[in-house]
């Protein structure tokens, strides 16, 4: 009797034990996806004065900045008229980097009829996206898994200035023009050329666009969409040297220096820039031994809505809370953040009111928080101005050591830097840790009120890689030397960029 009983018994037993492991490890599952974190692991730019992340560190740590005057010779030259340049409110301030209107159109498989029709910001980010790839160590033909794509350009011009050229307008298929230049198409150019198979999104959002990018990148590889992403911005508003005309009403710098926080603060200076970050879970970044430049330990985005004097106007409500719900969801106390890259326009309002909503979100701080802004060594770039920030930072973070922000001698008499946690970073310094791993935020704020704030971190300490680090298989991860020629040959425009 008890034998005709026991098999059944034993059966169900084992079925209560299966199904109370699989839930244990749907538990776990659930906990370490709440737990997971997402790295940078390779990166790529071209700022003013400087051609690659590795000169921007350079000019960074040197206190250099990349914007430059501009010679009579080199304005003529870009079809400026001696009658403007020499006039007194002409600012010869050039923020831009070199040959931005190149293209290795041979590389990509493109006609020269073809990179002519072609916006300038779709080439740049499609060269600059192939060398972050290369940067991580990562072959996009021979990875196994989807690298998605999130990144944004700003107001394109270049369609304007092709359609005003009669002879050009009549010679070129309409269609083809507008998917040449239409900003939401850049990504997926991206991700054509590089046979990338993950989400690709273009997004705008005016000054936040690229670090924007950088948060939908984020939540889609903790959504698991993507196993790796790349995420930046581009802009490229002209590709000639030129100053720009004063208005004393306007936010350009009366003289071409971008002055954060100080006193004599009256404006900055507009420039070109890409940049791109490659991003992938951290915990698969470790196993395949990737390199880790920063941790994303939380980033959030929002928008100023209504409560604010116009459209453009900042808000203290509205960058006070982007800042606290990216330390919420970093769950981090703000007291370990050492370190913020601010949007710091070195505006006679934007300055004051940023500092007062980092001040709101950071109560309790102990105070010795470095700040500064990337806005004095390139100026404002833009679609592309928060991974700039972002890239200095991580940079930062990987050398351990804080770059100055340029230009400062005396403070803002609007901040109350006394009564905040806030000192601005005016020469370089070795970065401590001060008991914690070393944490920093950084900022970037829309024109028309779309704000972003990223909680970074550095990498993890070599013992703890060692502990996460995996079998390397060539499926998961190709390093291969680069058929890209470090002197590419360039394709000329033949359309000249619309002056801005």
């Amino acid at each position: 009797m008890t034998e005709s009983f026991s098999t059944p018994i034993q059966s169900t037993d084992e079925r209560i034990l299966r199904a109370l492991r699989e839930a244990r490890s749907q538990l776990e599952a659930v906990e370490q996806a709440k737990a997971e974190r997402v790295a940078i692991i390779g990166m790529a730019g071209r700022f003013p004065g400087a051609h690659s992340v590795d000169e921007l560190w350079q000019l960074l740590t040197a206190g250099e900045s990349g914007i430059r005057q501009l010679s009579d010779q080199e304005l003529a030259a870009a079809g400026v008229s001696p009658d403007t340049f020499q006039q007194p409110d002409y600012v010869r301030a050039y923020a831009g980097f070199a040959e931005a209107d190149g293209f290795d159109a041979t590389f990509f498989g493109y006609s020269p009829r073809e990179a002519e029709l072609m916006d300038p910001q779709h080439r740049a980010f499609l060269e600059c996206a192939w060398t972050a790839l290369e940067h991580a160590g990562y072959d996009s033909r021979q990875y196994a898994g989807n690298i998605g794509v999130y990144g944004g350009a700003a107001l394109n011009s270049y369609l304007v200035n092709l359609f005003s050229e009669p002879k050009l307008r009549e010679s070129t298929d309409t269609v083809q023009a507008v998917v040449s230049n239409v900003m939401g198409l850049m990504t997926t150019r991206v991700s054509y050329q590089l046979d990338l198979k993950g989400p690709s999104c273009g997004i705008q959002t005016g000054c936040s666009t690229s670090l924007v990018a950088v948060h939908q990148a984020c939540q889609s590889l903790l959504q698991r969409e993507c196993d790796l992403a790349l995420a930046g911005g581009v802009t490229v508003g002209s590709t000639e040297p030129q100053g720009y005309q004063y208005q004393s009403d306007g936010i350009a710098s009366p003289d071409g220096c971008c002055r954060a926080f100080d006193a004599a603060a009256q404006g900055t200076v507009f420039g070109n820039g890409v940049g791109i970050v490659v991003l992938k879970r951290l915990s698969a970044a470790l196993a395949a031994g990737d390199t880790v430049y920063a941790e994303v330990k939380g980033a959030a985005i929002n928008n100023d809505g209504a409560e604010k004097v116009s459209l453009t106007a900042p808000s203290v409500r509205g960058q006070a809370a982007v800042i606290t719900a990216a330390l919420q969801q970093a769950n981090v106390d703000p007291a370990t953040i050492s370190y913020v890259e601010a949007h710091g326009t070195g505006t006679a309002l934007g300055d004051p009111i940023e500092i007062t909503a980092l001040t709101k979100a950071f109560q309790g701080h102990p105070g010795g928080c470095a700040i500064g802004s990337v806005k004095t060594n390139l100026g404002h770039l833009d679609a592309a101005a928060g991974i700039a920030g972002l890239i200095k930072t991580a940079l930062a973070l990987k050398h351990q050591q804080l770059p100055p922000s340029l230009h400062f001698q005396q403070p803002n008499p609007k901040i109350d830097f006394a009564n905040n946690p806030f000192t601005v970073q005016s020469q370089l310094s070795d970065w401590p840790r001060n008991g914690t791993p070393r944490r920093a935020g950084v900022s970037s704020f829309g024109m028309g009120g779309t704000n972003a704030h990223v909680i970074l971190e550095e990498g993890p300490a070599e013992d703890e890689r060692q502990e996460g680090q995996g079998t390397l298989g060539v499926s998961e991860r190709e390093s291969t030397s680069s058929p890209y020629p470090p002197n590419k040959p360039k394709t000329p425009n033949a359309v000249p960029q619309h002056k801005q």
